[in-house]
């Protein structure tokens, strides 16, 4: 365990709880408000649209094919390499009164035009919105199931009040970040779903680590009443939380900075996830927690009296 910071050096974090509640009250209105006014701006695997693989004689620059597409119009479109640097594939969202032929002769040209290489037509395929209806259904229950797992994991290990502090705490994680991809209207795809469920993972070993001290401090410190411990138990893990996310923002940064444009979306998801996943493991969990009453006697182990134990001052 971190026990880096001294009881005389204690942080008094739930001082600010009002003040962090409010603020992440406004964040989540704010949230609700821009997904059910605008949404979120789903990707090719939750809409539909025609997928196209092309293949170039010399190595193709991912750059210059999306420039050319621009010019053409196709500024929605994904690109990226498959099988090697010279084959690419081109996904295209729905597009009224064009066909998949008509979509893939417009793409052969732009890229023959653009880059002035000589491009082959290897495959063009349609992907149904039937299929993206079933994938948003999917990934949804995946958040929610993960969601209830959580809760019943936390309940059998710490006290159901915890539990519910920790997964509200996931759940305004979520809430936050997806608003944000909406206000943004970053591409949501696959990946998206995959960083969301990677941020709920990390935050929640995150809560697990402060409540595991949470109760350790309940257990120790028998004259503390409950938002002391819950301070010195924040202030005591506060290091270890700390240098856990600069360790992991360090990578997100590099994958955000140089990873490129398929990638950019997961980045950018697990870069506002673990940011505020930080602050609502201080902050929302073990609040939430003590708004609702958590004591020493809900922590303290079960007392199992011994058979016999009643007569054991009896001669």
């Amino acid at each position: 365990m971190f026990q880096i910071m001294k009881a005389d050096k204690m942080i008094d974090f739930m001082r600010w709880s009002k003040l962090a509640f409010v603020f992440s009250l406004v964040m989540i209105a704010a949230s609700i408000f821009t997904l059910s006014t605008q949404w979120l701006n789903w990707g090719l695997d939750f809409t539909g649209g025609t997928l196209i693989e092309v293949g170039f004689e010399q190595p193709a620059n991912l750059d210059d094919i999306r420039t050319s597409l621009v010019a053409k119009g196709f500024g929605d479109a994904t690109v990226q390499n498959f099988g090697s640097a010279r084959d690419v594939m081109v996904r295209l969202r729905p597009r009224e009164g064009a066909s998949s032929e008509m979509l893939g002769n417009q793409i052969l040209t732009a890229l023959q035009e653009g880059t002035g290489d000589h491009v082959e037509m290897h495959r063009i395929e349609f992907v149904g919105p039937n299929v993206g209806d079933e994938l948003t259904e999917a990934g949804g229950l995946a958040i929610l199931a993960s969601l209830i797992c959580i809760l019943l994991y936390v309940s059998v290990r710490f006290q159901w009040r915890l539990a519910a502090g920790a997964v509200l705490a996931l759940a305004h994680d979520v809430i936050i970040t997806l608003g944000v991809f909406s206000i943004m209207q970053i591409e949501v795809d696959l990946t998206i779903v995959a960083a969301l469920l990677t941020v709920v993972g990390y935050s929640l070993n995150d809560t697990i680590v402060v409540f595991d001290r949470i109760r350790e401090n309940f257990r120790k410190m028998r004259k503390g009443e409950p938002p002391e411990v819950m301070n010195n138990s924040i202030t005591q893990t506060l290091s270890r939380t700390l240098i856990t996310s600069a360790t992991t923002l360090f990578v997100v940064i590099a994958l955000f900075a140089q990873g490129g444009a398929m990638i950019h979306g997961f980045a950018t998801a697990l870069l506002l996830g673990i940011t505020v996943g930080t602050y609502s493991s201080i902050y929302v969990a073990s609040a939430l927690a003590l708004k609702l009453g958590i004591t020493r006697e809900h922590l303290m182990p079960p007392q199992v009296e011994k058979e016999g134990a009643e007569f054991e001052d009896y001669p």
